[in-house]
């Protein structure tokens, strides 16, 4: 995984509630078997029509949008089944922000696990940066984000902050306990289970 930087984008405003799992990646698109390649599929059928060609009225096909890499949206994103498609879908089509009022619980632990920042902001900040149309700075270090004048801090757990910013995958942080590992596979092979 990459390390987290500061980001300036331009936000994607996605004012949608209680956006499912299955709307993000709809379920006949998690047939690939890594975890690039699901971006073309990302929001399928809010984004393209049944003959395949793109919705003109759809936020996603905007060109002023195809650069930006936060997605501001409204409560409860990634409601639904667990799958962790979805965030490599929202990944691989540039996302490396989404900032919500609220997550759902798996959805929210994924996007930590694949190097995407989810960030929960109250209804009132969210409604700002929503009607906010110039570039912002997102700054995961410091915990804020730039618009122009204002500057909105955020909070993160530091443990998720620390594996984003180092680029820390779960293997990752299984391999920086090597030693401990090292350690216990000498000292349990002489035991047995049976005494």
């Amino acid at each position: 995984m990459k390390p987290f930087t500061k980001i300036f984008s331009i936000i994607t405003p996605f004012d949608k509630a209680n956006v499912d799992t299955d709307q993000i990646i709809p379920k006949q698109f998690l047939k690939l078997i890594t975890k690039s390649g699901f971006g073309k599929f990302l929001f399928y059928d809010w984004r393209f029509n049944h003959d395949g060609q793109e919705k003109s009225d759809f936020i996603l096909n905007d060109s002023k949008y195809h650069d930006s890499q936060i997605l501001v949206t409204n409560e409860n994103f990634g409601c639904g089944s667990s799958r962790e498609h979805a965030v490599w879908a929202l990944k691989d089509f540039g996302f490396n922000a989404i900032i919500s009022p609220s997550f759902a619980d798996i959805f929210y632990s994924n996007c930590f696990k694949n190097g995407v920042l989810p960030i929960i902001l109250d209804i009132d900040e969210i409604k700002k940066l929503l009607q906010y149309s110039d570039k912002i700075e997102l700054d995961l270090d410091s915990q804020k984000i730039t618009c122009g004048d204002e500057i909105i801090t955020f909070k993160i757990d530091s443990h998720r902050k620390i594996r984003l910013l180092e680029g820390l995958d779960d293997i990752d942080l299984t391999l920086k306990e090597d030693k401990k590992i090292e350690y216990f596979e000498r000292n349990s092979s002489r035991v047995s289970i049976f005494e």
